[in-house]
C-alpha cells in the first residue's frame, strides 16, 4: 500500500526524539527525456539495480520508487518515464501523466540533461511547473567539461535551477556532490518509510519489470515497445521454488510468433534470462512460467491500460 506524501508512516515506526534535529526528509522526481540516463541514476545513488535499464529509449513505463535513508536524512526517490515530444499511443498519454503527477508529489526535482547533447530540452523543461529544481548534466564521462558550458549557459537561461551538477551516473562522477546537494534542499522532518526499506513496491512488480527487462535486450524493433507482462500467480512456497505464472501481452498474432520462436525456442531463452536474473533479485530459487497473448492495440485501450496498472 502507498503511503501518503502528506501522512508520513514514521510517527508509528520510529521515536521522533531519537532522530537528530536537522533530519531532512523529502521526495525528489526524477525527470527528463528518454534514454538520458533517470534509471541509471537513481540505481547507482540506492547502490542497488530497482529500475530495470536498457540502451532503447522509453524502458521505463512507470514511476518507480526507491528509498535512500541516511543517518540524517531520507530521500524518496521518484523515477519516472521520459517525456516524449508526441504522445503516440494512449499508453505514452498515462506515462506523460505519471511524470507530471510525481512532479506534483515532489518536494525536489532532480532534472537530468545529457552532456553529449548540443541543445536543452525544451520539452521536459516545460513540464516542472516552477517547481525547485536542481539540474543534473548526466554523461560527462563522454564529453570534456569545457564542452557542456554553452549547454549549461543555455539551461540556466531557461529555468532558475537551484544548482547546476555535471555527473556519470555509470561512473558515479561527482555523485556525491549531487547527493549533498539534494539532502540540503529538503524540508526537516521525520522519515516516511523505516529506514531499512528499499521501495514500496511488491516483489511481482519488480518480477514483472525484469521479464520486461529482458524481452527489452532480446527482440528488436517493435516488439519491446508491443509487449506488456502481468504476473498472473506468484505463490511464495517455504520449502521448494517460488512459482511466478507470467503473461506477456502483444497486440499481434506476428508479434507473438516472434517472440515463441521456432519451436518455442525464443520463448525458453527469454525464460532462462529472465529467471536467473530474478532469481539473483529475490535472493531464492523459482520456477518461472512465461506465455504470450494477442490483446490487439492494447496500447490504445483505456480499460486494459487500467487492468495493466496504468
Amino acid at each position: 500500500m502507498e503511503a501518503e506524501k502528506n501522512q508520513p508512516t514514521s510517527s508509528l515506526l520510529i521515536d521522533p526524539s531519537q532522530l537528530p534535529p536537522e533530519h531532512r526528509s523529502g521526495y525528489v522526481a526524477i525527470v527528463g527525456k528518454p534514454n538520458v540516463g533517470k534509471s541509471t541514476l537513481m540505481n547507482a545513488l540506492l547502490g542497488h539495480k530497482l529500475s530495470i535499464v536498457t540502451p532503447k529509449p522509453q524502458t521505463t513505463r512507470h514511476r518507480v520508487l526507491g528509498i535512500l535513508s541516511g543517518d540524517t536524512y531520507q530521500i524518496v526517490f521518484l523515477d519516472t518515464p521520459g517525456v516524449l515530444k508526441k504522445a503516440r499511443y494512449k499508453l505514452h498519454e498515462h506515462m506523460l501523466r505519471t511524470v507530471d503527477r510525481a512532479i506534483a508529489d515532489a518536494d525536489l526535482v532532480l532534472f537530468m540533461a545529457d552532456a553529449t547533447q548540443p541543445t536543452p530540452d525544451t520539452i521536459s523543461l516545460g513540464h516542472l511547473d516552477n517547481r525547485p529544481a536542481i539540474l543534473a548534466i548526466n554523461k560527462m564521462d563522454l564529453v570534456q567539461q569545457a564542452q557542456v558550458l554553452p549547454l549549461v549557459d543555455a539551461y540556466t537561461r531557461q529555468y532558475p535551477f537551484e544548482a547546476v551538477v555535471p555527473i556519470s551516473a555509470l561512473t558515479g562522477h561527482n555523485l556525491d556532490v549531487l547527493l549533498r546537494e539534494i539532502i540540503h534542499r529538503l524540508p526537516q522532518g521525520p522519515p516516511f518509510y523505516p529506514k531499512d526499506q528499499l521501495s514500496e513496491h511488491p516483489e511481482r512488480f519488480f518480477v514483472a519489470e525484469i521479464i520486461r527487462e529482458k524481452i527489452f535486450e532480446q527482440f528488436r524493433e517493435e516488439i519491446p515497445y508491443a509487449a506488456q507482462v502481468n504476473i498472473v500467480d506468484y505463490k511464495e512456497r517455504p520449502e521448494g521454488k517460488d512459482f511466478i505464472d507470467a503473461e506477456i501481452i502483444v497486440e499481434r498474432p506476428s508479434q507473438k510468433a516472434i517472440l515463441i520462436g521456432k519451436g518455442g525456442r525464443a520463448l525458453k531463452r527469454l525464460g532462462t534470462t529472465a529467471r536467473q536474473e530474478i532469481e539473483a533479485f529475490l535472493g531464492r530459487p523459482v520456477y518461472l512460467q512465461l506465455h504470450v497473448k494477442v490483446r490487439e492495440d492494447w496500447r490504445n485501450r483505456d480499460r486494459l491500460l487500467r487492468s495493466y496498472g496504468y
